[in-house]
């Protein structure tokens, strides 16, 4: 009873003066607000890395070739041709920590459905690279071992090549021409989303890499077993750094590369670069969420500055209070429980705006925004805490005054 007494006489002093109240709030408003949209957009932020580390596949690297030189001009990264099906499953069969190998090649063309058409990725792969990319499939079935041996002419097709050729129609069994070749559907992939450089996974339709080679892409003499890229699944557990240095090992004697001599591919550690990115994104998060507070800061000095000026103000009615019994703890009481009041209902306020914000940049700036309870919780907590920090020393210097100087105070 004696806290709500005391609540009851902190918001009508600070009725008595409501826009100095407000202003004094606002700070705390923009603090909060701001500390919770910072939090937001650092969460959306995060999110997305996590949904493109985890549409790329757990433990993942891929090899790709390295560069040629021709006529003294170096042509740059995968120009050269150096990967084999045989290096693949060298490195599944020799590299204990590989779970599994899946070499394939890639393309464009144009898929024909019907009186539908559109163009997209081929891929030639093998049954394993579902696997390594952690891609299932939701509806019909995979490749038949002996489609993949014998170059069967069926296909997988993503999520967005299915919407564009079929619309809400069943594409399972369906018939298709890629490059004026006849397909048919055997089953429909799980959405993947955009990947980390924003390209749509989903718009790929997938074909055995035996047919790749020797129905879409060509069949260069003596180049009858080249793949594009190799990817690789670590097994679990295992790791990632050691994997990659015995599968470059493994491939330079292979590749039968003198020491010294440059390596013909390049494995990229997708794993790697993606939880490196989500450092940056937690890193960049913190720094938002440091320049936001300092307006929670800029609030808290706000509410000292008023509260010193409403003990100044009050300086007669305190000297009367304790004249008449109040004790210093009563005093200290009161002027703490108005900082508190002060700093909570901007809080609350803050609350609404950072709400509001984080639903425009959602809105209007196209990014997404991520808000959880905690973070709620969070900004009201250092709101309240601002409120007690920094209303401490006003409430203490009231509970100090002597009555007989306070009531003689003009």
């Amino acid at each position: 009873m004696e806290l709500l007494a005391t609540l009851r006489i902190a918001l009508r002093a600070l009725k008595v003066n409501k826009l100095r109240s407000v202003l004094t709030m606002l700070g705390i408003i923009i603090g909060v607000g701001a500390v919770i949209t910072m939090i937001a957009v650092g969460g959306g932020a995060q999110a997305r890395v996590e949904e493109q580390i985890k549409s790329l596949g757990s433990n993942l690297m891929i090899i790709v070739p390295g560069s040629t030189t021709s006529g003294g001009v170096r042509l740059g990264g995968s120009s050269a041709q150096t990967l084999t099906e045989d290096d693949a499953w060298a490195i599944t069969r020799e590299v204990q920590e590989v779970q599994v190998t899946a070499p394939s090649n890639r393309g464009s063309g144009q898929i024909v459905a019907g009186n539908n058409n559109w163009s997209t990725v081929i891929q030639g792969v093998t049954p394993e690279y579902l696997e390594a990319r952690d891609w299932p499939i939701v509806a019909g079935r995979g490749f038949e071992p002996q489609e993949v041996s014998g170059a069967g002419k069926v296909a997988l097709i993503g999520q967005s090549v299915a919407k564009q050729l079929f619309g809400d129609a069943d594409p399972i069994d369906q018939q298709v021409r890629i490059r004026k070749v006849p397909f048919v559907i055997v089953g429909v992939l799980d959405k993947k989303g955009q990947s980390m450089m924003g390209q749509d996974q989903d718009d790929v339709i997938i074909v055995p890499l035996s047919t790749a080679r020797n129905r879409l892409f060509g069949n260069p003499q003596g180049k009858l077993r080249r793949v594009g890229v190799i990817s690789v699944k670590v097994r679990d557990g295992q790791n990632m750094k050691d994997a990659e240095d015995k599968i470059r090992e493994l491939m330079r004697q292979r590749h039968k590369l003198q020491p010294g001599a440059e390596d013909d591919f390049t494995i990229r550690n997708l794993t790697e670069i993606l939880q490196a990115q989500e450092a940056s994104s937690k890193i960049l998060t913190l720094l938002l969420l440091a320049v936001a507070s300092v307006s929670l800061l800029v609030g808290g000095i706000g509410i000292m500055n008023i509260m010193l000026v409403s003990v100044t103000e009050r300086t007669r009615e305190i000297g009367l209070r304790m004249a008449v019994g109040a004790r210093a703890n009563d005093i200290l009481k009161q002027f703490l429980v108005e900082a508190v009041t002060l700093s909570l209902i901007g809080g609350l306020l803050g609350i609404a705006l950072g709400l509001g914000g984080s639903l425009a940049i959602g809105e209007f700036a196209g990014w997404r925004t991520n808000l959880s309870p905690e973070s709620v919780v969070l900004a009201v907590g250092f709101a309240a805490a601002i409120g007690i920090f920094f209303g401490f020393y006003p409430a203490r210097k009231a509970s100090r005054l002597l009555p007989i100087e306070a009531l003689r105070y003009e």
